[in-house]
């Protein structure tokens, strides 16, 4: 069907109130019925993942740009562990607050359609994603080193409040427009006692690539906070030398184990020396003798100023202007029929970004 065709059959119908279509440099925008959860305007799907997707939303009190993580109890209920961990990642994001851990700001239940909404901070892309689409596979140090002191933050603040995170890798960090990292996913983190002054766990469910020897190797307990800190090692070493202290070679798993438990860690020639002594520190085999996570913070590589000697890795597939999805339906939102009506133009997201 010509586009003229599918443009008469569009106008030629019974049109909802809030449904728009209007032609623009020769392409058609259409603007769609607005969907509501509570307060929040729902815009584009941002990604989706085993647990459920997420979209785009707008605060429509506050005007603050969020994202919504939208997931299907039926889903959940396939997926091992899949409703307990996400009634975990709720609890514990309820009581945390940091400017790098991910903020949760509300929480819908839709009992009719069997969803839940997760209405947490808008972020425009991941370390994972970022490295992914760097011509080396790596940050420059000066770039790595910005994103890895604010892990070293949010760490210190979980551990603060007794929380182990237990998958820290490039996949869960995430960054808002203005580079501000935040850890995400605590679907299979753990709390302790820190009033107990002990950290013990007894069980690790993050990727194997960032878990450290102990879990590897089966201990049947372990110090929980140096958990996050071999991870954060291996995340320093991927981001700074496009390489992984052990990797998943030839999809052979045992091997891996294998290596992760007994092979020793060898730190790629080109890294400064310091850097080279933060990761093996990070990376000792034994948890006991392991950096805490003070002696990272306050080790010299993280201490120290890095001047910026080289181009920055972009934030790889998205718009540099970041556009906002929602803004066709909050035109429908809040204009009227006879407002589409009237011969007067409206400014579009096309028209202010061109």
């Amino acid at each position: 069907m010509a586009d003229q065709q599918i443009l008469d059959y569009c106008l030629s119908g019974s049109r909802a109130k809030s449904l728009n279509v209007q032609r623009l440099a020769k392409s058609y925008i259409f603007y769609l019925e607005p969907d509501l959860v509570g307060k929040y305007v729902m815009g584009d799907k941002l990604g989706e993942g085993s647990y459920g997707k997420v979209k785009e939303c707008l605060d429509s009190v506050s005007l603050q740009r969020r994202a919504v993580k939208i997931m299907k109890r039926k889903t959940l209920r396939r997926i091992p562990n899949g409703e307990q961990n996400v009634q975990r990642e709720i609890q514990l994001l309820r009581r945390l607050k940091h400017k790098n851990v991910i903020t949760l700001f509300e929480v819908y239940h839709n009992d009719e359609k069997g969803k839940i909404y997760m209405v947490m901070d808008y972020c425009v892309t991941g370390l994972q994603e970022m490295i992914d689409n760097a011509p080396e596979k790596k940050f420059p140090i000066w770039q790595a080193h910005k994103y890895f002191v604010q892990l070293v933050d949010g760490l210190e603040y979980l551990h603060s409040r007794g929380v182990v995170h237990k998958d820290i890798k490039p996949g869960n960090l995430l960054l808002t427009a203005d580079s501000s990292l935040k850890i995400i996913d605590f679907g299979v983190a753990e709390e302790v006692d820190v009033l107990l002054g002990t950290d013990e766990i007894n069980n690790s469910q993050g990727s194997l690539v960032f878990q450290p020897p102990e879990v590897a190797g089966g201990a049947r307990t372990f110090p929980g906070f140096k958990v996050d800190v071999w991870s954060a090692g291996c995340t320093l070493y991927n981001i700074t030398s496009g390489k992984y202290p052990f990797p998943f070679e030839g999809q052979n798993m045992f091997r891996l184990i294998e290596n992760i438990c007994s092979k020793p860690v060898v730190i790629p020639e080109e890294l400064d020396p310091v850097l080279s002594q933060l990761l093996q520190g990070m990376l000792t085999k034994d948890p006991i003798q392991r950096m805490s996570l003070l002696s990272v913070k306050t080790h010299n590589w993280c201490r120290k100023k890095h001047v910026r000697t080289s181009e920055e890795v972009p934030i790889g597939g998205h718009d540099s202007r970041h556009s906002i999805s929602i803004l066709p339906y909050l035109r429908c939102h809040h204009y009227s029929e006879e407002d589409f009506q009237s011969e007067d133009e409206f400014f579009t997201e096309h028209q202010l970004n061109g």
